[in-house]
């Protein structure tokens, strides 16, 4: 079992485990530039919508890049009025970690490899150490030592094995600092180098693992790759935290990486849709229903399943294990429970009936 560890700091942020007996948590990226909050209260409110309605369908943590002192005041401002455990995401500068430790951010992001020099690092962990902060190491594939690159040129180590190596070396840096608060991260765009380098951490050391598939690629191809990698190593007992990074939403990475927890049997409770994929049959719009109504039902504290079906082939038959379910049927909808048939309407009131 890995270690425990917690984010939130001392701040007003709602503070979260990770590792250890803690549930698996589902992370999300913001997608866009944050500079202009201090000068825009639309924006910020807009922002803060946002994040509280992927509080309500399941995020548990959002990580936000911060490449600039511009991008450092926006996030201290959006931390102080949210409860979601926010990420400072930096690279290069430690100057902006030890910005974002002033405000109320729940963890830092950093590479000690790219901080620069280890009077930097030490900087950046004290502040960490001084406000309950913990730190997350991000390696990927692109930000291997030359030495690493080398070897696995010529073959000598596999790039899984150089992920990994890269790790040990970051994370050596903050035992020497007498800093264990920290959740590693290896990520690769393939999916077997980003299951073996996880395999090999996680039978030598007991840091939470954060897991992830890097550039996973547009929405069908990325939820495909962080499925297979995630399913096979939560199934071996490796993973604390999960991020399904997509070239699309957030509201996408994360019903996606919900829906991998439930498959795996890591995550249980709330509502489960079950919806058919629609066809020739078809007597309901099962699509643009479903759209309307995903988040809507994740967002609702209940453990119940939900069937939505194009045509009564579907309908109560193949949805009879359903809490509730919706069918179409020509111009008309039936409303059943576990199979039943409780209720008859017009197609175009199945959204007020429902």
């Amino acid at each position: 079992m890995t270690k425990k560890i917690l984010l939130g700091g001392k701040g007003l942020t709602k503070s979260i485990s990770i590792g250890g007996d803690s549930p698996l948590t589902v992370q999300t990226m913001w997608k866009d530039s944050i500079i202009d909050i201090p000068e825009n209260d639309k924006k910020l409110e807009k922002i803060l919508k946002e994040i509280y309605e992927l509080q309500t369908i399941g995020c548990d943590i959002i990580r936000f890049a911060v490449p600039d002192m511009e991008s450092v005041l926006a996030l201290n401002i959006i931390s102080e009025k949210t409860s979601m455990p926010l990420v400072a995401d930096i690279h290069f500068d430690y100057k902006l970690a030890l910005e974002c430790l002033k405000g109320n951010v729940a963890a830092i992001r950093i590479n000690p490899g790219n901080i620069g020099a280890i009077e930097n690092t030490k900087k950046v962990v004290e502040a960490c150490r001084e406000n309950g902060v913990p730190i997350r190491i991000g390696i990927n594939s692109g930000s291997l030592p030359k030495d690493l690159q080398e070897k696995i040129a010529q073959g000598i180590i596999s790039r899984a094995e150089g992920l990994c190596e890269t790790a040990v070396r970051e994370a050596e840096i903050f035992e020497d600092l007498k800093f264990d608060q920290y959740v590693v991260s290896m990520k690769s765009s393939d999916v077997k180098e980003t299951i073996d380098c996880n395999r090999f951490y996680a039978k030598k050391y007991n840091n939470p693992l954060h897991l992830g598939v890097t550039e996973a690629g547009p929405l069908i191809g990325g939820i495909v790759k962080s499925s297979i990698a995630f399913s096979t190593l939560l199934n071996e007992g490796i993973g604390d935290t999960i991020r399904v990074s997509l070239s699309s939403s957030p509201e996408n990475e994360v019903v996606a990486g919900l829906n991998i927890l439930k498959e795996c049997g890591k995550r249980k409770g709330g509502v489960t849709i079950v919806s058919c994929p629609r066809c020739g049959r078809i007597g309901f719009d099962v699509h643009s229903f479903v759209d309307r109504w995903q988040n809507k039902l994740l967002a609702m504290d209940k453990n119940i399943t939900v069937a939505v079906m194009g045509c009564v082939v579907n309908g109560p038959g193949e949805g009879r294990h359903a809490d509730i379910g919706i069918a179409g049927t020509k111009d008309k909808a039936i409303i059943f429970k576990k199979g039943k048939i409780v209720q008859t309407i017009d197609a175009k009131d199945a959204d007020t009936v429902f």
